[in-house]
């Protein structure tokens, strides 16, 4: 009789669906949860941080491989019966002694966060700091070690819910399994990341700052080619009826202080003061914020042929980049140590050394900066996947397009 494990690889590797698969599983002889392999390495390679994030991009021609063991193994504790709840009400953190400790603990080891150390007692220690830290991390959320509201829900998100979205997610992975560049930028939109990546190594991570969900921003293929230092910023039309206009009715100094300015359809410079600001009269004019400390495209804009005419840039507020849920653009991408970035996207183009780019940065003035070898730019959706190292990764579907928040939550 074929094993358990085997029987569930199968169902995943001739994509059959998770339902059947978990329905076979349940009708082999149960394994007592003492006897599981919590510690075979799906989840907790190792207790450090550093191992959360691997040297290896999330979309890799491996990906979707490890992404299939993720779902053996994850299937393996559906069969099981999943992981218990973590109580509500009460903050948990180093320190502190509660019976939710004890609920943590279990729940921490199942997904192997926690190795087996120091028992289930009902004490926050440093082994579970470090554990929830890498929980964390793994969530795409701030590494703090302290569980609440954001923790909380990611800890008590059904392991059926987090069958799913492997499986949804699988789908994307293997689309994305192929060639992608000898350097690329990949843009995982519902982590709000940015990876750029040269031969099959993340040189370096970047928080981003996405979409909203009333503005998202789009997937796309395409090329980073051109770098603006200090770029006048031209206010989109729908930032103009749906944030400008309305600020405006209220707050008649708004563009003088944000040092925005008014041209017709023939460039020609206008008053506020003229404009009907109680109809959506203005939307038929120019808006352009001067370069400087205000521009909300910051000191760089990076551009790439796009469609729905979205860009890469920096930002003057950078404090939105210590967020867990980094959603607050109108679909553009704004990126963190954004001159680290356009180093690595000017590398190959002589004229613009590392020194020169700092100086352009800081200097106020408008200069383009062509690239010599555009980079190839892959906005994706992934909320779930695992790396070489066997840690399994998941975000929020912030945009609703796994389909699952219905059924699960």
């Amino acid at each position: 009789m074929a094993s358990r494990r085997e029987v569930l690889k199968a169902g995943v590797f001739a994509g059959v669906s998770l339902g059947a698969v978990a329905a076979q599983a349940q009708a082999m002889t149960p394994i007592l949860a003492s006897q599981l392999e919590w510690t075979e390495g799906f989840d907790a390679s190792a207790p450090s941080q550093a191992q959360v994030h691997s040297a290896r991009p999330t979309l890799s021609a491996e990906t979707a491989l490890y992404t299939e063991q993720a779902l053996v193994r994850y299937m393996d504790i559906a069969a099981q019966g999943g992981w218990g709840l973590v109580p509500e009400g009460q903050v948990l953190k180093i320190g502190v002694r509660s019976p939710a400790v004890g609920a943590l603990r279990q729940r921490l080891a199942i997904s192997g966060d926690l190795m087996d150390v120091g028992g289930m007692s009902d004490s926050f220690d440093s082994f579970v700091d470090g554990a929830v830290r890498r929980f964390q991390l793994r969530h795409g959320l701030l590494s703090d070690g302290v569980v609440a509201n954001a923790t909380l829900k990611q800890l008590n998100t059904p392991v059926d819910y987090r069958l799913r979205q492997l499986e949804t997610n699988l789908v994307r992975v293997r689309s994305m399994s192929g060639f992608l560049g000898d350097r690329y930028v990949m843009v995982n939109i519902p982590g709000a990341e940015i990876e750029a990546v040269e031969a099959d190594i993340v040189h370096s991570r970047h928080q981003a700052v996405v979409g909203k969900i009333d503005r998202q921003t789009p997937l796309l293929n395409s090329k980073i080619n051109l770098i603006k230092f200090n770029p006048f910023w031209t206010v989109p039309r729908s930032i103009i009826i749906k944030d400008l206009i309305p600020k405006m009715q209220t707050d008649s100094g708004y563009l003088d202080r944000q040092k925005i300015r008014i041209y017709d359809q023939r460039g020609n410079p206008l008053d506020w003061r003229t404009i009907n600001w109680n109809s959506e009269e203005a939307a038929d004019y120019l808006f352009r914020q001067d370069p400087g400390d205000l521009n909300s495209m910051g000191s760089v804009k990076i551009e790439f042929p796009s469609p729905e005419g979205v860009y890469m840039h920096d930002t003057p507020s950078k404090g939105l980049f210590g967020e867990n849920a980094r959603f607050h653009s109108s679909g553009c991408v704004r990126v963190q140590n954004v001159r680290e970035y356009v180093y690595w996207i000017l590398k190959n183009t002589p004229e613009w050394p590392q020194d020169r780019i700092a100086q352009a940065m800081t200097s106020g003035e408008r200069i383009d900066a062509p690239v010599t070898d555009p980079v190839p730019l892959y906005f994706q959706y992934v909320t779930a996947w695992a790396n070489s190292d066997g840690i399994v990764q998941f975000r929020d579907d912030i945009y609703q397009r796994d389909g699952l928040n219905v059924a699960f939550q």
